[in-house]
């Protein structure tokens, strides 16, 4: 018998009140299998506290994926993906940026910093919601993550 599948756990940056919420109940559409941990932080410096387990965060489990705002209090979301990607200790987990910026610059510049993927948030609920499903359904259910959370 095989031990029972551990949950998928995903950092969500975000400091939209409202999506926020939308992500939220987006990844609570269940569907089979375990639903994902959620951890949900509103700027760069929370995020970057739970990622090096500092202050309140010191038993932080290591996620297994990033959903990232790039428009965000004290440490924007560039900031915060280049720290990540930088150090060695971290640069394995996956990062998706979600953010409301369509500008190519931002898109290359973001790929040049080695994000997994860049995905443009849509205005239109049905839209969102799908987004963030096809996230889920590719990170949590179809890609292998680097699965260390539970031994965190």
């Amino acid at each position: 018998m095989s031990a029972p599948e551990q949950p998928v756990t995903i950092l969500i940056v975000e400091d939209d009140p409202g999506d926020q919420i939308l992500i939220q109940e987006a990844f609570a559409d269940h569907d089979a299998g375990v639903a994902p941990r959620l951890i949900l932080l509103e700027d760069g410096e929370q995020a970057l506290d739970f990622l090096y387990r500092r202050g309140a965060y010191a038993d932080a489990p290591r996620p297994d994926l990033v959903l990232l705002d790039l428009n965000l209090p004290k440490y924007n979301g560039r900031a915060v993906l280049e720290q990540i990607k930088s150090d060695a200790e971290l640069r394995s987990i996956p990062v998706v940026i979600f953010t409301t910026s369509a500008s190519l610059d931002d898109i290359s510049a973001i790929y040049l910093l080695r994000a997994n993927a860049y995905v443009t948030k849509p205005v239109d609920l049905d839209a969102f919601t799908t987004a963030i499903q096809r996230i889920k359904g590719f990170f949590v259910h179809t890609a292998r993550l680097p699965r260390t959370s539970q031994a965190a």
